[in-house]
């Protein structure tokens, strides 16, 4: 039986390798599956998964690595502190992942002598550049940023190490190594959780068989109220609401809420509110003081009178109550059976996507949100989707969309990803994409030249297809570590689009009229090897990328050279 599962978990890896088209080593490509079946809950999108991977030399034991708080991913340029009020849960999850036959002692050494070093709040990464590269020192940075940064916030903290291989068995030396590990975590973070996870064949090939539930079913309190086959208003028990959207292990269901846009914001009023209206439950009804939750889906019927059957649900409002009754009923197991209060829900099946567009803006409208969280929904943003599609490029404006419908990374096209490429095009600042990959859609006069209305949509599939030809080259060229090729993809992307349309100042109309096949072998290799060679020159580091120097010296390497 255990041999069995080796040789499944063989067969899945290469027909994914396969289905992915990645000309990657089966062992570099093992990494990126690992991560992808362990933060299968996270419901992160591949250019996020991607962005964890370390790279191949110097990781110290660590292959990936991810920062979440309360479940969310936390990126490098994202300002924490004003997000969460406090009972923050901080994650921070480091995977070793290798495709061997066996669980062996030396990668949980190495992760010890990792850990034992980085997790010193006061360490310096300078001081270890040369025995760990700087996506490992990055990461650690963050995370000591912002456990720091939320520390009054009175945050859990949870460090979670994966270890993946092909292994079935746990030789007991192996087992005291892990124990040995969480020990050296928790010397290091006294107020920590550590926990060493293995994941062999068996869980794997399990893991891999699991098809993700499409189809939910919602226990109302009274026949549901229906103006027709496509809306029903209804009202649920809490605690039946609690199972809705949570899965087996009590866990928030997280990919239901991908559409919604208003992010969590912790303890704030409103959530305290909710929050002291489930504790204190007084004589007014639950739902009597809370707008309910809106939800829509593909499909919804009501075949027993007293229960709902919702296809590919889509809480697109109501996400702080939601992450309210989870929490509360998280902490209160015991009050799960004798819970009779009721929360107010909305069903509806939208006819159309501008349809169910207009739905998630009217409301998310009612409070002050996050600029860039409806930026999506706006038109501009169906039009470029519906225009890459046919173009086999596919725009994933609703998050992990097309990740679900099975289509490959690099056919994926993220509003993140393509919000960088046209501000290093559009706005000559490369350097911008590398420092800000968050934050690029808050600004509203950047957002207008970016996705002006009357730009051509040529000119977005031609820099999204170029950005991510030139991901793909580089990641085939061994040359290049993960971090190097982080820091300097956008600035290659910018030099061929001068190169393209013969101006320093690409335009979105000189964009529109160019094809991919304009893109000559000469012009990729003169932008790679001038941005390689004057990033290396600058100092080479991801200050390098983020700074104002290289793309300055960028522009007049370019002006002299081609006389632009």
């Amino acid at each position: 039986m255990s041999k069995n599962n080796q040789i499944l978990l063989d067969a899945i890896i290469k027909q994914e390798m396969e289905n992915f088209e990645e000309n990657i080593p089966l062992s570099d490509f093992f990494e990126f599956y690992s991560a992808l079946q362990v933060l299968k809950e996270n419901e992160l999108s591949y250019d996020e998964i991607n962005s964890g991977i370390a790279g191949q030399s110097h990781d110290g034991g660590a292959d990936s690595l991810y920062l979440f708080v309360n479940g969310e991913l936390v990126k490098e340029d994202e300002n924490l502190s004003d997000k969460y009020k406090k009972n923050v849960d901080i994650e921070f999850v480091l995977i070793q992942s290798k495709y061997e036959n066996c669980f062996s002692e030396d990668p949980l050494l190495k992760l010890s002598r990792l850990c034992r070093s980085l997790f010193d709040l006061d360490f310096d990464a300078f001081e270890f550049s040369g025995q760990y590269n700087e996506k490992i020192l990055a990461a650690f940075e963050l995370f000591k940023n912002t456990y720091v940064g939320l520390i009054t916030k009175k945050p859990k903290l949870k460090i979670s190490v994966y270890y993946v291989s092909k292994g079935v068995e746990l030789h007991p030396n192996v087992e005291k190594q892990a124990k040995d590990l969480e020990k050296d975590i928790v010397g290091k973070l006294p107020a920590a959780e550590a926990k060493v996870i293995f994941l062999g064949a068996e869980k794997l090939v399990k893991m891999a068989q699991e098809r993700p539930n499409d189809v939910f079913r919602l226990k109302i309190s009274e026949t549901p109220l229906s103006t027709s086959e496509q809306v029903f208003i209804a009202l649920t028990n809490l605690a039946d609401y609690f199972n809705f959207i949570t899965d087996d292990d009590g866990k928030l269901i997280r990919h239901i809420f991908e559409s919604n846009v208003r992010d969590y914001q912790g303890k704030t009023n409103v959530n305290n509110e909710i929050q002291d209206t489930l504790e204190n439950p007084g004589n007014e009804e639950f739902w009597w003081l809370n707008n309910g939750v809106t939800i829509l889906a593909s499909e919804v019927a009501a075949p027993g009178g007293k229960e709902l059957v919702v296809h590919n649900p889509e809480i697109v409002n109501g996400l702080q109550t939601s992450s309210e009754i989870h929490r509360f009923y998280n902490l209160h197991q015991d009050k799960i059976a004798d819970e009779n209060r009721d929360v107010l829900v909305r069903i509806i099946v939208p006819e159309s996507e501008e349809t169910r567009d207009r739905i998630i803006r009217a409301t998310n409208s009612q409070t002050p949100i996050p600029k860039s969280s409806l930026r999506a929904t706006d038109q501009v943003h169906r039009q470029i989707e519906d225009f890459l599609k046919p173009r086999g490029l596919f725009y994933d404006r609703r998050k992990n969309f097309y990740k679900n419908e099975g289509k490959k990374p690099k056919e994926i096209i993220s509003v993140p990803f393509m919000s960088q490429c046209l501000i290093s095009v559009l706005m000559q600042k490369p350097n911008f994409a590398r420092a800000r990959p968050s934050t690029l859609l808050e600004d509203d006069e950047s957002y207008s030249k970016l996705f002006h209305k009357n730009n051509d949509l040529q000119s977005y599939y031609l820099v999204a297809l170029l950005g991510r030809r030139i991901e793909e080259k580089l990641k085939k060229d061994k040359d290049y570590t993960t971090t190097e090729i982080a820091d300097i993809k956008f600035y290659i992307l910018y030099t061929v689009s001068c190169l393209m349309t013969q101006s320093l100042y690409p335009r979105s109309n000189q964009l529109s009229k160019l094809k991919p096949d304009d893109l000559k072998d000469a012009m990729f290799n003169y932008a790679l090897a001038t941005t390689y060679d004057l990033y290396r020159e600058l100092g080479g580091t991801n200050k390098t990328a983020k700074g104002s120097k290289l793309i300055e010296a960028l522009k007049e390497k370019i002006r002299a050279d081609k006389q632009l």
